[in-house]
């Protein structure tokens, strides 16, 4: 399909030339806050109890199982405290806590950030009478739990979004009920004196063009991305929920084990439903309207894990015609009009549904080689082709009607799929051999042809039989399911070839029914073809070879492929080819339904600790220069508390206990702020060296031992008048929990004047904007660097765990910073405010040998350190804004690589891993990771709405004013755009012009994918 934009016509004109026959049918078978008080009472709640979270369930994924052991109540009031409020309550959740949401419209300036607990409850009065506006909010998403063993949220509204609504990353045992996403599109905002009135939406005219009347709805591209998304998570359930207006998805399970979708409605959304690289999907009893298209399954390339076997039962799809207003992604090419679509997905059995009035057609079976052309997609880990399609004891009504005119903007732009309809119109005009219809259609390109009910790309491979059985990382041959299919994951290398010998016996027949599809017993309205299979892109093979220059069509081969192209192009209607139990004398059996076991507590959250015990052990005396190692167990109240550092009111002097000062080769950007590190290991221990060669440790740090307290002190620096603005100390402590099990803690200080004037750092869980400037030279590069920015950031205690807690590392708020080619340098402090005093005055001499002269690196292998303080014979990162520091000539594009990637580890590789918190995106940017489609390179974007910039990929060769990095990294201001999200409010300009020269002087069409683009 991707071929010269304006082919369509010349194909129109080529197929006017010869007698085909036309297309006939055959007939188809007819603890507390300010308002926030413990177990407060219910206020009219009218879905769910206060008695904590019953989360999992039955068979069916009912709540029947779970823990009854009861919790705290929060409750949040609406109000100007409501943000505070809802952040204090939501850092404090332990197994069994509730927040309760009280009846009304509430106005939050921030996100609603759940992570690393288990058993809690969100629930608001009901989703009519509570309604969450996230539409001021600094964070992209509405309601986000990450890392959450059990968590059901119910009877509440969120609104207006940036992002996504309501997303669930790395949860088990999910479930959302009762729950509505919606977005004011563009009919004006729904506010606390409207929402009565706007939150009930009925699907009577969508538009079928923009710019159409719609007396229901008016959707917007600047909706948000997902209504309710869970992703990478296992025992999910969505039930009697519902998503309005987001600009991708409406309800979309994505890379996730055991998720059903129930009693759900999804309503003027570009997609309604989406099952994506799910195993183990269940749609039933669902409701979708007014959308682009109404149901998806498939599978998505380049992420976590591939999908199989769903069921679509009970479900209705009707009037799916409303235009298309995504931004970019896959979902931008789905046809207006369409009920049902798979794409490159095995095993799904769609049974007593009922579809109708879809002007392209009820039900969409296509697959990668129309997208890709044939053995094109660039992941060979997917299969392209979707089997074991079991279609029956439907209903269909009037489908087919009215193809969307192509997009000839997009098309120019390179988006040849949204061309989908035309091909198909094309090959299905009423009579081909009709000179009077020929010239009416080419009068008139927008109504070419018809759909059907269902329709087939027609396409399926042939038996590779060169091709090997994949292996994975050490070449071993991956598991195999029960059929022979490999069960590939992305920690799997990308094979050379589509492995799929095992759809074909010893004789190279393909085996059917089972990789093939089944159609029967299904009700086909008389006013439209029943089925439609068209052929793919063949009788372009002319046309698309000389787009192409391929001079192989002067070839004999050639020659042939062109003539029997030809023979195929008109669509056929031989709905018999789909009967199994006339061709087989068997269907394909029925697929298991999704069961969901019942939820356990894990035991490996820790119940808050009382007032009365951490007050005792925060004010424990100690000694002088001695850390009250005591306290660690607990949060205090304030800082000096710990007794971390010599002068308890200044973080930059030197520190208690021999901690050790150090800095990193690269640093994440902080809105220019200047940053004092310490490593406090307990004495009488050490830390493991662990680095990342031979496949080791690849994103991991130092390997600490317990009692480890890694302090960093955040400052603003004023060189032009010799100040210092102390803004937050951020502790990281390596704790021991009561189920025997490490887990890291993240606690925000932020910097205060006490009663008597002295600096003070008072424990701030809920995080706090700051007024800060900047005047000074780069320690590393020389530059002077100057700014301000009213809205400098301390993330709040559950934001530290999204950067710091993810699969690659221990559990809670991990290290990041600390790894040994990003400690392999000499100390030197990052500007020379402090002079030779404090931490400034730490010897400056290799960090690594630094720790090992000190007692507390162990393992490590004997350092060569040169004259520059660096040690030759262990991995190193460069100091990204330094040209040559990668060891390769200055500017080279050795050197502006080496560098950029150094700045993309530091900056966003702690998410962009495939363990990290976007592992979902598949866009990975691990040091050791070639640059090639995972590493953004023509990767299409997984998610879409405004966060793509209105971009089609990730990284454009050569262009960066096209690449989705460039604007993302640039971005100011927009929660959607920005990333890294958090720690900054301004852009950093140094790297995003590296940035810019990376894409494009150095990436070019020579990198591995780099001609996908096109």
């Amino acid at each position: 399909m991707k071929k010269m934009t304006m082919l369509i016509l010349a194909t129109l004109m080529a197929t006017s030339l010869a007698t085909l026959p036309g297309c006939g049918g055959d007939g188809g078978s007819s603890s507390s806050t300010n308002t926030a008080t413990p177990n407060a009472p219910d206020d009219g709640n009218d879905g769910g109890d206060d008695g904590g979270n019953n989360n999992g369930g039955g068979d069916d994924g009912s709540d029947d199982g779970g823990s009854d052991a009861t919790g705290r109540t929060f409750l949040i009031e609406p109000g100007p405290d409501a943000t505070e409020d809802m952040v204090n309550a939501m850092i404090q959740l332990r197994p069994g806590d509730v927040m309760q949401f009280a009846c009304g419209y509430f106005d939050l300036k921030e996100g609603l950030l759940i992570q690393a607990t288990e058993d809690v409850l969100i629930k608001g009065c009901g989703k009519d009478k509570t309604v969450l506006s996230f539409r001021d909010s600094i964070n992209v998403t509405g309601l986000e739990a990450i890392n959450v063993r059990g968590i059901t949220v119910e009877d509440l509204t969120i609104l207006d979004s940036p992002g996504d609504a309501f997303k669930l990353k790395g949860v088990k045992w999910g479930t959302l009920n009762g729950v509505r996403a919606m977005w004011s599109g563009g009919g004006g905002t729904i506010t606390a004196d409207n929402y009565g009135d706007r939150l009930q939406v009925e699907c009577t005219k969508p538009p079928m063009n923009e710019g159409d009347p719609t007396p229901d709805y008016i959707p917007s591209s600047a909706s948000g991305r997902y209504g309710i998304y869970p992703v990478e998570s296992e025992n999910i359930l969505v039930d009697n929920s519902e998503s309005v207006g987001a600009s991708d998805a409406g309800i979309y399970v994505g890379q996730t084990n055991n998720a059903i979708i129930r009693n759900s409605r999804a309503i003027y959304n570009v997609m309604g439903f989406e099952i994506e690289n799910v195993q183990g999907g269940e749609y039933n009893s669902n409701t979708a309207e007014c959308n682009t298209g109404g149901f998806l399954i498939y599978d998505l390339e380049n992420i976590t894990q591939y999908g199989d076997t769903s069921v679509m039962l009970n479900n209705l799809a009707r009037n799916n015609n409303t235009y298309n207003f995504a931004q970019s992604g896959l979902v931008s090419i789905v046809p207006r009009g369409s009920g049902f679509i798979t794409l490159g997905y095995d095993n799904i059995e769609i049974y007593n549904n009922t579809f109708e009035d879809h002007s392209t057609g009820a039900i969409l079976y296509i697959s990668y080689e129309l997208v890709d052309g044939k053995g094109n997609t660039a992941d060979k880990k997917l299969d392209p082709y979707t089997e074991g399609l079991h279609i029956h004891n439907n209903v269909f009504k009037h489908s087919g009607y009215s193809l969307p005119p192509p997009d000839l903007e997009k098309t120019l732009d390179g988006n040849i799929e949204n061309l989908l309809p035309t091909l198909i119109g094309l090959k299905n005009l009423p009579t081909l051999n009709d000179p009077t219809q020929i010239l009416s259609s080419l009068q008139n390109l927008a109504n070419l042809g018809k759909g059907a009910h269902i329709l087939w790309d027609g396409l399926r491979d042939d038996l590779d039989a060169d091709c090997p059985y994949p292996v994975d990382a050490n070449g071993d041959p991956v598991p195999a399911d029960e059929n022979g299919k490999p069960q590939l994951t992305n920690e799997d290398p990308n094979p050379s070839c589509h492995y799929n010998a095992y759809k074909f016996d010893s004789n190279g027949n393909r085996k059917l029914p089972q990789w093939g599809s089944c159609f029967h017993d299904n009700d086909m309205s008389s006013d439209s073809a029943p089925y439609l299979n068209f052929h793919g892109t063949d009788g372009l093979e002319l046309i698309i070879g000389l787009a192409d220059q391929d001079l192989s069509l002067l070839s004999p081969d050639g020659l042939a492929s062109i003539v029997t192209g030809t023979l195929n192009f008109p669509a056929d209607t031989h709905l018999s080819d789909h009967d199994c139990q006339s061709r087989f004398g068997k269907v394909l059996e029925p697929l298991p339904h999704v069961t969901i076991p019942p939820f356990e507590r894990s035991g490996d959250i820790d119940p808050a600790p009382s007032e009365e015990v951490v007050e005792k052990l925060c004010n424990t005396s100690v000694a002088s220069g001695e850390i009250n190692r005591d306290a660690l167990e607990v949060n205090c109240p304030r800082l000096d508390q710990y007794n971390l550092f010599a002068d308890p009111h200044d973080p930059r002097s030197m520190p208690n206990e021999g901690g050790m000062p150090f800095v990193l080769n690269s640093k994440l950007f902080s809105d220019y702020a200047t940053k004092y590190r310490v490593a406090f290991i307990p004495p009488g221990t050490k830390a493991i060296y662990r680095d990342g060669q031979d496949g080791n440790n690849l994103n991991g740090a130092l390997s600490f031992p317990l009692g480890t307290v890694i302090a960093k002190t955040f400052a603003f620096t004023d060189e032009s008048n010799h100040s210092e603005q102390l803004v937050e100390t951020r502790l990281l402590i390596k704790r021991l929990s009561k189920s025997g099990k490490p887990m890291w803690e993240g606690l925000p200080y932020v910097w205060e004047k006490d009663d008597n004037g002295e600096p003070i750092a008072v424990y701030q869980p809920g995080g706090a904007q700051v007024a800060v400037h900047w005047h000074y030279r780069d320690a590393n590069s020389g530059k002077l660097l100057t700014g301000s920015t009213d809205g400098y950031s301390v993330p709040n205690a559950n934001q530290c765990i999204t950067c710091h807690g993810n699969d690659d590392r221990p559990a809670g708020s991990a290290p990041i910073g600390p790894k040994v080619r990003n400690l392999n340098r000499p100390y030197a402090p990052e500007s020379s405010f402090m002079g030779t005093s404090g931490q400034g005055g730490f010897p400056r001499v290799n960090q690594l040998q630094a720790m090992i002269d000190r007692g507390l690196l162990s393992g490590a292998p004997t350092l060569e350190i040169n004259d520059k303080g660096i040690a030759t014979n262990v991995e190193r990162l460069p100091h990204w804004n330094v040209p040559g520091d990668s060891g390769a000539a200055a500017n080279s594009p050795e050197d502006i690589e080496s560098r950029m990637r150094a700045y993309l580890e530091v900056n966003c590789q702690h998410c962009h891993n495939d363990k990290g918190a976007a592992s979902n995106t598949g866009f990975y940017l691990d040091h050791f990771r070639p640059v090639n489609v995972s590493y953004g390179v023509c990767k299409k974007p997984t998610a879409t709405g405004g966060g793509s910039c209105g971009r089609q990929h990730v990284i454009v060769p050569g262009s960066a004013d096209k690449s989705i990095i460039s604007c993302r990294l640039a971005a100011q201001g927009d929660p959607e755009r920005m990333m890294p999200p958090i720690a900054r409010s301004v852009t950093h300009d140094e790297a995003s012009a590296l940035l810019d020269q990376w894409i494009n002087t150095v990436v070019d069409s020579s990198y591995s994918n780099g001609s996908a683009c096109n």
